[in-house]
C-alpha cells in the first residue's frame, strides 16, 4: 500500500531546511544581493508553500496551476474544464483579483490556511484582493484534483507577476495556457525553462488559436518545447470557438484535457507519479539553490569584516591614543598644570620635602585649609580635562568610523539608516563624567587604604588624602612624559610621594592606577565600539549561519536521495 507521507527522516531534512533558510539575513549591501535576496526568498516559499505541506500529505489533491500570458484565455479554460463560471476573465488589464483554486467539496479540508500556500489568506467570495485566496468548491471537479487560475506571468502589475511564480513553485502540475500570438515570447518560456530545471510536471495548451494556424504554430511549438527538454510534456490545442450564454468553451473543445485530467484524479498511481517528479525536482531544486545562498554569503562575511575590521581599528587607535596622552604629560599642559602650581608653590614643595620633619610640618599645617581647597581645585580640573580629552577622541573616532563605511556601498545605507552614528553617542558625555568621576574615587581609595598607617606622618597631614590623591594623578599622567615644564612638576609630586610611600609603594600605586583608568576608558570606548557593530553581524555570527545552512542543505540531499531514489514517497 502506498505511504501518505514522506519518511521521517526527509520530513525532518526539509523542516530544518526551512528554519535554517529563514534564520539566514542577507542585511549588507554588496554586490548581486538582489538576485541573492530574491533566490533566498524562493526558497523559502518553496520550501513552506509546497514542498513541506506535500511532504506531509503525499496523497492531497493533485494542484494544477492554470498559468500564462496576458490574454491567452485562461480563465474561460478554467471555467470550461470545470463546466461551470467559478472564476472571471478580466477586462482590463492587469487583472486584479483573487487567484481562485476550484476543488471538490469533499477535498475542501486540503486546502485550509495551514496546509497548501500558508501565507495566503482564503476568502470564499470574488475580490480584488490579489493577495487572497479564494476557494471555490464545485462537485464538478473530480475528487483527487484542484484547479488554480493563476495572474498572468506577464502582467504589467508587479505583484501579480510575483504571485503567479508564487503559486506555480506551489504546484504539482503546470497547466501552461498561451496562444498563437504569444506562445514565442520571452516569459512564458522562461518559466517553463524553470520548469524543465525542476523537472516540474508540465502540459502545455495552445488556446484560441484558429484553423488556419493550428498545423504551423503546434508544430513550431512542439519543436520548441522538444529543444527545451519539454518534450514528454503534453501539448494540447484548444481551437479558437465561441462560448455560450455562460462564458464557456464547446465541451469538444476542451474534452481532451479535460478526459486527461480526470484520467488523472481517478488513478492514485499516476497521480502519485505526477506529484513524486514535480516533488523530487522541486526538493532537488531547493538544495541547489540553498548552496547558492550560502555561496552569496561570502559576499557578506567579506563586508562584515570589512566594517568590524574598520571600526574595531579605529577605536582601538583612539583608545591608545588617550592612554598615551594620559601618560606622557599631555594632559597636564594648561588649566591642570596651573592648578597644581598653585597648590604645591613652584619650587618650594620640593625645597620643602627635603627639609627636616618638623620645618615641613610647620609650612603645611599653618596652610593647611587653604591647600585642601586648592586641591579641589586641581580634582575638577583633572576631572575636566580627562573628559575632554576622552569626548574629543570619542567624537573623532565615531567620525572616522562613519568616513570609513561609507568607502563601501554596505557601509552607506547602514549609515543612511542609522543617522547620528558619525557623532559620539548622545549620552557618552554624561558616561564620561561618571566615569572620571568614579576613577578619581577609586585613586582617593587607594590613598586612604595604602597610607592607612601613615596618616599621622607630617607630610600625610599636610596634605591629606585629597592632595596625596592629586599628587599620584600628577604622577600617572606624566610617568612618560618629556619636557622641563612636565618634567619638574612630576618630580615634585614624586618627591612627596617617595617620602611617604616609598619608591618602590608609589611606582605599585601609580600602575594600579594607570590600569585602572585605562580599563574604564576601554569599557566606555567599548559602548561606543558597539554601536557600530550593533548594526551588523559580526562576520563569525555570519560564517556559523553559513556553515549550518549548508550542512542543513546537504543533509536534505542525504535524505532525498535516500526516499525518492529508493521510492519512499510513492512506495
Amino acid at each position: 500500500m502506498a505511504s501518505d507521507h514522506a519518511s521521517a527522516e526527509l520530513l525532518g531534512a526539509m523542516s530544518k531546511l526551512l528554519i535554517t533558510v529563514r534564520d539566514v539575513q542577507l542585511r549588507l549591501e554588496v554586490d548581486d544581493v538582489d538576485l541573492a535576496r530574491s533566490v533566498h526568498a524562493k526558497v523559502a516559499d518553496q520550501l513552506s508553500d509546497y514542498v513541506l505541506p506535500r511532504l506531509v500529505q503525499l496523497d492531497a489533491p493533485l494542484l494544477t496551476v492554470v498559468g500564462g500570458s496576458t490574454g491567452a484565455g485562461k480563465s474561460t479554460l478554467v471555467n470550461s474544464l470545470v463546466g461551470e463560471l467559478v472564476t472571471e476573465s478580466g477586462v482590463l488589464r492587469p487583472t486584479t483579483r483573487s487567484p481562485v483554486l476550484v476543488h471538490h467539496p469533499d477535498d475542501a479540508e486540503w486546502f485550509r490556511p495551514d496546509r497548501i500556500l500558508p501565507d495566503l489568506p482564503r476568502t470564499d467570495v470574488a475580490s480584488n484582493d490579489t493577495y487572497a485566496l479564494r476557494l471555490a468548491s464545485s462537485d464538478k471537479i473530480p475528487r483527487g484534483l484542484a484547479i488554480l487560475d493563476a495572474p498572468d506571468v506577464d502582467s504589467i502589475d508587479k505583484g501579480n507577476r510575483e504571485l503567479a511564480a508564487q503559486l506555480l513553485a506551489a504546484a504539482d502540475l503546470w497547466l501552461f495556457v498561451t496562444s498563437a500570438a504569444r506562445y514565442a515570447d520571452q516569459v512564458p518560456w522562461d518559466y517553463l525553462r524553470q520548469a524543465s530545471e525542476r523537472s516540474t510536471s508540465v502540459a502545455v495548451v495552445l488556446d484560441r488559436t484558429s484553423a488556419e494556424a493550428v498545423v504551423e504554430v503546434r508544430g513550431h511549438l512542439a519543436r520548441m518545447m522538444t529543444s527545451r527538454g519539454l518534450s514528454d510534456s503534453p501539448l494540447f490545442t484548444v481551437p479558437e470557438s465561441p462560448v455560450d450564454a455562460d462564458g464557456l468553451l464547446p465541451d469538444e473543445a476542451v474534452s481532451p484535457i479535460v478526459v486527461w485530467l480526470r484520467e488523472l484524479a481517478a488513478d492514485p498511481d499516476a497521480r502519485r507519479m505526477v506529484v513524486s517528479r514535480t516533488l523530487d525536482g522541486a526538493v532537488r531544486h531547493v538544495v541547489l539553490r540553498t548552496h547558492d545562498v550560502g555561496d552569496a554569503m561570502d559576499a557578506q562575511i567579506a563586508a562584515a569584516e570589512v566594517l568590524h575590521g574598520d571600526v574595531d581599528t579605529i577605536y582601538r587607535k583612539a583608545l591608545d591614543t588617550f592612554s598615551t596622552q594620559s601618560a606622557n604629560g599631555t594632559i597636564l599642559r594648561g588649566e591642570i598644570l596651573a592648578r597644581w602650581q598653585e597648590f604645591v608653590g613652584t619650587g618650594d614643595l620640593l625645597r620643602s620635602v627635603e627639609e627636616k620633619v618638623s620645618r615641613i610640618r610647620d609650612r603645611f599645617v599653618d596652610g593647611v585649609t587653604g591647600k585642601r581647597t586648592r586641591s579641589t581645585e586641581v580634582i575638577e580640573a583633572i576631572e575636566t580635562g580627562l573628559q575632554m580629552l576622552l569626548v574629543e577622541h570619542a567624537e573623532a573616532a565615531a567620525e572616522a568610523g562613519s568616513r570609513a563605511w561609507a568607502t563601501i556601498p554596505a557601509g552607506r545605507t547602514l549609515l543612511d539608516a542609522n543617522r547620528g552614528i558619525g557623532r559620539a553617542s548622545r549620552d557618552f558625555r554624561v558616561r564620561t563624567e561618571r566615569m572620571v568621576h568614579d576613577w578619581r574615587q577609586s585613586v582617593m581609595e587607594v590613598v586612604r587604604v595604602e597610607g592607612a598607617d601613615k596618616r599621622m606622618t607630617a607630610k600625610f597631614l599636610a596634605f591629606g588624602v585629597n592632595g596625596i590623591g592629586v599628587a599620584l594623578m600628577i604622577v600617572v599622567f606624566s610617568r612618560h612624559g618629556e619636557g622641563k615644564e612636565v618634567g619638574g612638576t612630576a618630580a615634585l609630586a614624586r618627591k612627596l610621594l617617595d617620602a611617604i610611600f616609598g619608591e618602590e609603594g608609589v611606582t605599585d600605586l601609580a600602575d594600579r592606577v594607570q590600569a585602572d583608568l585605562a580599563s574604564r576608558a576601554a569599557a566606555l570606548f567599548e559602548s561606543e565600539i558597539q554601536r557600530f557593530l550593533d548594526l551588523v553581524e559580526s562576520p563569525e555570527t555570519i560564517k556559523a549561519n553559513q556553515d549550518v545552512l549548508r550542512e542543513s542543505a546537504r543533509q536534505a540531499e542525504y535524505a532525498r536521495h535516500s526516499d525518492f531514489l529508493n521510492g519512499e514517497p510513492t512506495s
